[in-house]
């Protein structure tokens, strides 16, 4: 589970909302191993304000964008895009909405601290900054 010291507004487009309300949908038809994050991205949906593209603030992670990522205990900066489960390849260092790293970081802005439970016990994570937003570079429909 994610926690965030502040409280934070999470800014998505109504095209954005539509296809992870839809991906929810269909992972929750079928039994899959994703249900304790699909629980937590439906949180998070619920919490969203919907926003016209150009009103999303230019550092905030949202789908398609690539971030630099601080690992707070072994101090290595990881990159990563935020893609639909699809398009997700780790080695590409494309991660999926539904992977706990992408459901932690989704609508966290640069600078925001974000961890979550894994086997070995508490990851934790700093956005250093979002190298691309699709919405700040006007790709409003990747």
């Amino acid at each position: 589970m994610k926690k965030s010291t502040v409280a934070r507004q999470i800014y998505i487009t109504d095209f954005d909302l539509q296809r992870l309300e839809e991906l929810i949908e269909a992972a929750t038809a079928r039994s899959t191993r994703d249900s304790s994050n699909i629980e937590q991205l439906e949180e998070e949906l619920l919490k969203a304000e919907v926003v016209d593209p150009a009103g999303i603030p230019p550092d905030v992670v949202t789908m398609n964008s690539k971030v630099c990522l601080k690992d707070l205990d072994s101090g290595e900066e990881l990159e990563y895009t935020l893609v639909f489960p699809p398009e997700a390849n780790l080695a590409a260092g494309k991660i999926s909405i539904l992977a706990p790293v992408g459901t932690a970081m989704f609508g966290y802005r640069a600078g925001d601290r974000i961890s979550w439970a894994v086997p070995g016990g508490t990851r934790k994570l700093k956005i250093k900054k979002v190298l691309y937003q699709p919405e700040a570079a006007g790709d409003y429909h990747l």
